[in-house]
């Protein structure tokens, strides 16, 4: 439930039409398998190191134990993007789909209120950035409503989490169902849409597409996160990865083709593509119902991407990397409540502000290049320590090469990660080449930033430094 919940979200709410719609057309199902298979093999690489390392803290932890500290705080920050960062582009979807719930309610939030400070809009090369008056106070809301939740604690937000799952999944299907009564075959025609240069429809916009709804898939390995607090993490973990992974391709897939065949992928570049079909099928009723699901279920992926990005913090702050603050446990909530705050605090000025456009390329950056660390971390596991026990092996099996294993599937998993990333850079390029820097500059601002965070402050503060004076600092609570 946790995978699936952090799982399903804004990438089927709302990525999904601007894909189609910009890059792939029809051609869109094949972009959800190309994500997926990325996903696939870097989930059994998930598999095998949760089997054998069954800690708290993601691909964080698994970097720490193999690679030592420079490749986990690689790891630490490349996933505040994925889970941290990605908080804000899913608030944001949130916010318009709330805000379309509550137009049909009679009440209607002032666009001030609904919208980011920074609007990206159609430009030369790529995305022009707009400045407004504006802040989502929508979403912000979400966002601190979460936050309460995961510092009261673990198993109330797992209880409503397990509601939420059941809501939104229930909400899709409903939504597939009464779909299968409105289809237009021909809007399926051409299922590839012939090629306009860059990244714009045919194989290119299908791979491009690819490298957006990746940021769909983000949320299934927060399961890892949870190792810590699993009651059977060798078992439990890797059937927790695999099994949402699963669930939600096929969730996609099947939202996906009604989408598109209610609707001409053109009309479908906006913030709430399942209610332009609902409006196109003339059943209000339904409206509201997917207008409800998609509210309450995308605060279910707040509550799991929040959770996974408070679980990695406090494992690096227990390591020294980041302030001891985000490693406070509450006393009688036994949650690392300061950190779950403060983190909520910096995610909700971020939606209030960055355009959704924007964050989720940084999301499908940061993820992916994690996603190729876990599959190389495998590999090294497996030449490093061929003897531990491993409930869970990668399947496919591996070559050797000059004395080293090299597993076939991490190896995929490193191949399709680099997929998803070559497209993103490829348009950041394009963009800067036409004039419009800003997608670059956020990128290479966020790089200097963690540089800067990990030579000033982690480095000197971290165990292995204070390990040399004899001065470990232990900041985990009794």
């Amino acid at each position: 439930m946790l995978g699936v919940g952090s799982t399903i979200g804004a990438g089927i709410y709302v990525m999904t039409g601007t894909a189609a719609a910009e890059y792939a057309g029809p051609s869109i199902l094949v972009s959800f398998v190309i994500a997926a298979l990325a996903c696939l093999f870097t989930a059994f690489s998930y598999g095998e190191l949760s089997s054998s390392l069954p800690v708290s803290g993601s691909a964080y932890s698994y970097a720490y134990v193999s690679m030592g500290e420079r490749a986990a705080w690689t790891v630490g920050w490349l996933l505040l993007l994925e889970y941290g960062i990605s908080c804000a582009a899913v608030a944001s979807g949130l916010s318009g789909y709330a805000t379309s719930l509550l137009s049909s309610f009679g009440f209607h939030v002032p666009a001030g209120l609904s919208q980011a400070t920074f609007q990206t809009v159609p430009g030369s090369g790529g995305m022009a950035i707009t400045f407004g008056w504006r802040c989502d106070l929508v979403a912000m809301l979400a966002i601190a409503v979460v936050t309460a939740c995961l510092v009261r604690g673990v198993q109330e937000s797992a209880r409503v989490n397990t509601i939420i799952v059941f809501i939104k999944v229930g909400v899709l299907f409903l939504f597939v169902f009464c779909g299968l009564f409105a289809l237009h075959p021909a809007y399926w025609h051409p299922f590839i849409p012939e090629y306009r240069g860059g990244f714009q429809y045919g194989i290119p916009g299908m791979f491009r597409a690819a490298s957006i709804i990746f940021f769909a898939y983000v949320g299934f390995e927060a399961v890892s996160t949870a190792s810590a607090e699993a009651r059977n993490p060798r078992r439990d973990v890797p059937i927790g990865i695999i099994g949402s992974l699963a669930i939600c391709t096929f969730v996609y897939v099947c939202v996906a083709s009604i989408l598109i065949g209610i609707v001409p992928y053109q009309q479908l570049n906006v913030a709430d593509p399942l209610s332009i079909a609902v409006k196109a099928m003339h059943q209000p009723w339904l409206a509201l119902f997917v207008n409800l699901g998609a509210t309450i279920g995308l605060c279910s992926v707040l509550l799991g991407l929040l959770y996974g990005q408070t679980r990695i913090f406090f494992a690096m702050s227990r390591d020294g990397l980041l302030p001891s603050v985000f490693s406070y446990v509450h006393k009688r909530y036994h949650t690392p409540w300061t950190g779950t705050i403060l983190l909520g605090v910096i995610v909700a000025l971020a939606t209030a502000t960055l355009p959704i456009d924007v964050i989720s390329d940084l999301v499908s950056i940061g993820t992916a290049a994690a996603f190729g660390i876990v599959c190389f971390t495998v590999i090294w596991q497996r030449n490093m320590h061929p003897d531990m026990p491993r409930s869970f092996s990668v399947p496919l099996g591996g070559v050797r090469i000059r004395g080293w294993w090299i597993g076939v599937t991490p190896l995929l998993g490193i191949l399709f990660c680099l997929i998803m990333i070559v497209p993103l850079f490829a348009d950041m390029a394009r963009a800067l080449i036409h004039g419009n820097p800003v997608p670059a500059l956020l990128l290479l601002a966020y790089a200097g930033l963690g540089f800067a965070t990990y030579r000033f402050y982690s480095q000197h503060n971290s165990r292995f430094a204070l390990s040399d004076d004899g001065a470990i600092r232990n900041t985990r609570a009794d």
